[in-house]
């Protein structure tokens, strides 16, 4: 994800209204779970190469009925959500290309079923993400429905055989819309439109699939179009285990050493066990510090992105929307330089505060 794409994307999820996004070729390093205005999100990369990776973005609705997730590896990431009858595992995928070799698409496919053989069986399950596939326009009985496009290929026919096995259907073939709105990626140059990326469900949960199709105004600078399904399902709220304070311990007051001593002088050691005793003097701790010490505060993340480049992105939405690939290819690199330009400024702001701190002591 280049400079400054994040705040692109939670962007566009709240303007066309996501509660939960994945992302294909991510493209960060390392794994983890982090906050950012109010979107939670969980991603998986390698560890030292910036190739594959896999992200789930949850927004803040819908933060709170995540029970957990699981990075599996650099191309699979899921994470489960707490519903009403039943929870929902969702799971994000990047497929090796068509031009990988046979090894790496197999490990790809064994990897995914490990991890539904491992989802509770009550769990219903989407899967979602750029298969890389083509599945074609042939309908199949309980998979696919009759609004695929193109001819199936190789890849095809290993994501079809993953889904029977599974009881998994293709929601993005089952409901008739446009050719604008089922075709997923776009080549550089225009001249080639194909359906490669695809939203799974759980066949016994078809009902509650409402509606499936691309959003092709939707913009982040990809080739591929933002496609999006409409579930229908009751989610409950996780109860949320307060985090403990986290104490300024770099300017602890003199009051809080006296307060601690007295109650310590007015402990009674005598014929007293050893556990009971430790419980008490934590007690005391804990009590005094969080009655004299500060709290570390946690600084919000500056925006960086400039007012000057967010109008870029509007621009380069419209671009995209009207077709003008030269005006939006333009645009893109527009972006990508300002960008570039915002963040180095950020952060050399930040240095020099830095300084000016140490200077001033």
């Amino acid at each position: 994800m280049n400079q400054g794409k994040l705040d692109v994307v939670k962007g566009e999820m709240s303007r066309v209204n996501i509660d939960i996004l994945g992302i294909s070729e991510l493209k960060w390093t390392g794994m983890g779970h982090f906050i950012s205005d109010d979107y939670h999100i969980f991603y998986c990369g390698q560890e030292n190469h910036r190739r594959n990776g896999v992200a789930i973005i949850v927004n803040k609705r819908l933060s709170n009925s995540v029970l957990g997730y699981n990075p599996k590896n650099d191309r699979i990431i899921s994470i489960r959500l707490l519903g009403k009858p039943i929870n929902v595992t969702v799971i994000q995928v990047y497929a090796p290309t068509t031009g990988a070799d046979d090894e790496e698409i197999e490990d790809f496919y064994v990897s995914l079923q490990q991890l539904v053989d491992a989802t509770p069986k009550k769990d219903t399950i989407a899967i979602m993400g750029d298969w890389n596939a083509k599945v074609g326009s042939k309908p199949i009985t309980g998979i696919t429905g009759n609004f695929g496009l193109g001819d199936r290929n190789e890849a095809g026919d290993r994501l079809l055989d993953f889904c029977q096995n599974n009881s998994l259907f293709i929601t993005n073939t089952c409901f008739q819309q446009p050719k604008r709105r089922l075709y997923t990626w776009t080549s550089p140059n225009g001249q080639y439109k194909k359906q490669i990326d695809y939203i799974l469900s759980s066949q016994r949960w078809r009902s509650s699939i409402q509606l499936t199709k691309t959003r092709p105004g939707a913009d982040c600078g990809s080739d591929h179009e933002l496609l999006i399904a409409k579930f229908q399902m009751k989610l409950k709220t996780t109860s949320k285990t307060a985090r403990p304070a986290r104490h300024n311990l770099s300017n602890i007051p003199c009051k809080y050493a006296v307060e601690v001593k007295n109650r310590f002088d007015g402990l009674d050691l005598i014929d007293r066990e050893p556990e009971e005793l430790w419980s008490e003097i934590r007690d005391i701790i804990k009590d005094e510090a969080n009655k004299n010490i500060p709290n570390n505060k946690t600084p919000k993340k500056a925006k960086w992105l400039t007012t000057d480049t967010l109008k870029i992105v509007e621009e380069r939405r419209n671009a995209k929307g009207s077709g003008d690939k030269k005006r939006f290819s333009r645009l893109n690199a527009e972006f990508q330089r300002r960008a570039r330009r915002d963040k180095e400024k950020h952060i050399n702001g930040q240095c020099q505060q830095i300084d000016d701190n140490n200077r001033k002591g």
